[in-house]
């Protein structure tokens, strides 16, 4: 139902009528918002459980990733000391299509937050008209008019205000996306090239065995059409050397698949991209040297995947406040002003013509066959979806951190094993090949030192990556890196009750 009250100028009718018009639309307004039953707020989510180590005294995490710095992202890769890692992170943070879409709708974000803040101001449109006209028997008539009209929709349940602040959270969940696409991208490049180094190392170790190989493989043949050695000792070492060519291929054409990764990564050209690995060529990068075995709960915080879902929480939150507003009466105030001239064709006298308008309109919900309650309960329903997302995904972010540091601190304890294995099988292929030489060995011994010898500097090799490959997992875990000194401190506190 719409009570519309339309006040135009006459001369019988006083200016106190209108104020008891306009009274008397407000109190019925007041009155209905007395009766009007709210609903209650849904519970805001719960945070993040301390399941590790307990905080700093007194210390504060950052809330947004790298402190909300564009440049603080590559100076904390820059702890690497490996110019083209730090290079290649910087051409995907610009590049990068994930990084470039997230920018995108942060733009959308802002234009939907100004739409929302407008929505709640008057309203002013502007119109010009111009008409010619006749009737049978009639003479021709031209007329023209300007006009202004004006509309409010006064916000007295909280609507225009509650989609303005569900716009400003939306627009805050697109900034912390917008950081953890840059956060995720450049882990995801770092273990990449990673992976990419490692791929190198062991490519080095396969050329040198294949290197030997071939060597072995020309000696034995020689000493086959000398009689000196067995046809099938000969067909050993050849199949020892075309076996050790095979893994050195493969082993190439997987570096060759990591380039194609991180070509994708940073859309710079392949020329360009092999000539930056080129430099530092089969070298891990290698963090800082500090020691991380425990990290506070509130660097969470900063994880910007929560950051968002939290402000996605909030703007459902007050979604749900405005589908409950929208259940109540909506009050206008309406006003319009033209100035019109009509003009007869052949000399005929002009008119001028000048109206205006002005009052208020209120709207009742009367029947809609439950489509504004229906409403309001997909508001409350998509807050509840949400607000287990961040829920789900706080529990995860804490796994995933826990995770990091038993992968870190596994691979720094088996690294030094690793290297002494590499080492003494090294020098034990070494002593087995002089027997073999000498006559005092066997080819198939040798073939086992070699295999051995083979697997222990792979493990080596595979070991010092997981480390590496530790320390940006952990990075990515607490959402784009943290504090040396800080994560130092921390070490050295007693665990919380009820952490691991």
């Amino acid at each position: 139902m719409r009570l519309a009250h339309l006040l135009k100028p006459a001369p019988r009718q006083p200016a106190r009528s209108s104020l008891l018009r306009l009274g008397a639309a407000a109190g019925l307004v007041l009155a209905l918002s007395a009766c009007a039953t709210v609903a209650p707020a849904p519970q805001a989510p719960r945070g993040i459980p301390e399941r590790w180590q307990a905080p700093l005294p007194g210390s504060q995490a950052g809330t947004v990733a790298h402190g909300g710095r564009v440049d603080a992202l590559a100076q904390w890769w820059a702890q690497f000391d490996d110019p083209a890692l730090v290079r290649l992170i910087s051409a995907a943070q610009t590049n990068n299509g994930s990084v470039v879409q997230a920018g995108a709708r942060i733009q959308q974000a802002r234009a939907s937050l100004r739409s929302a803040g407008a929505a709640n101001l008057p309203q002013v449109d502007g119109g010009v008209s111009a008409t010619r006209a006749t009737q049978a028997g009639a003479p021709i008539t031209q007329s023209a008019g300007v006009s202004l009209d004006a509309l409010w929709e006064i916000d007295l349940f909280g609507a225009g205000r509650a989609n303005r602040s569900a716009a400003l959270a939306q627009l805050q969940a697109s900034e912390a996306a917008w950081h953890d696409a840059r956060v995720s991208i450049a882990a995801e490049l770092a273990q990449t090239y990673v992976n990419y180094r490692s791929c190198e190392q062991l490519v080095r170790v396969l050329q040198s065995d294949a290197a030997s190989q071939r060597i072995s493989a020309e000696l034995t043949d020689r000493k086959v059409r000398a009689g000196l050695e067995s046809p099938a000792n000969g067909a050993l070492v050849q199949a020892s050397a075309a076996n050790s060519a095979l893994n050195l291929v493969g082993q190439q054409s997987q570096c060759d698949v990591q380039i194609k990764g991180i070509v994708a990564l940073t859309a710079l050209p392949e020329p360009e991209v092999r000539q930056l690995l080129g430099a530092g060529s089969a070298v891990l990068p290698q963090p800082r040297a500090f020691a991380v075995d425990a990290l506070p709960a509130q660097w969470l915080t900063q994880r910007p995947d929560l950051r968002n879902l939290e402000r996605q929480a909030a703007a459902a939150l007050r979604d749900v406040d405005a589908a409950q507003a929208d259940r109540w009466p909506r009050l206008t105030l309406a006003g319009s002003i033209s100035r019109a001239r009509v003009s007869g064709v052949g000399g005929a006298p002009a008119s001028f013509a000048n109206t205006w308008s002005i009052g208020p309109a209120l709207s009742l919900p009367i029947f809609d066959a439950g489509r504004r309650s229906a409403a309001v309960d997909q508001a409350r329903a998509r807050y509840d979806e949400i607000k287990s997302q961040y829920e789900q995904r706080a529990r995860d972010a804490v796994r995933e951190v826990e995770e990091a540091l038993v992968k870190l601190d596994a691979a720094q304890r088996r690294e030094a094993d690793a290297l002494t294995a590499a080492h003494g099988f090294a020098a034990f292929l070494e002593a087995q090949r002089k027997r073999t030489e000498a006559g005092a060995g066997s080819l198939l011994d040798l073939e086992d030192a070699r295999r051995t010898a083979l697997s222990a500097q792979s493990s080596l090799i595979n070991i010092q990556t997981e480390r590496v490959q530790a320390w940006i997992s952990l990075y990515r875990a607490v959402g784009g890196g943290w504090s040396p000194e800080t994560a130092v401190a921390t070490a050295a506190l007693p665990a919380a009750p009820g952490s691991r």
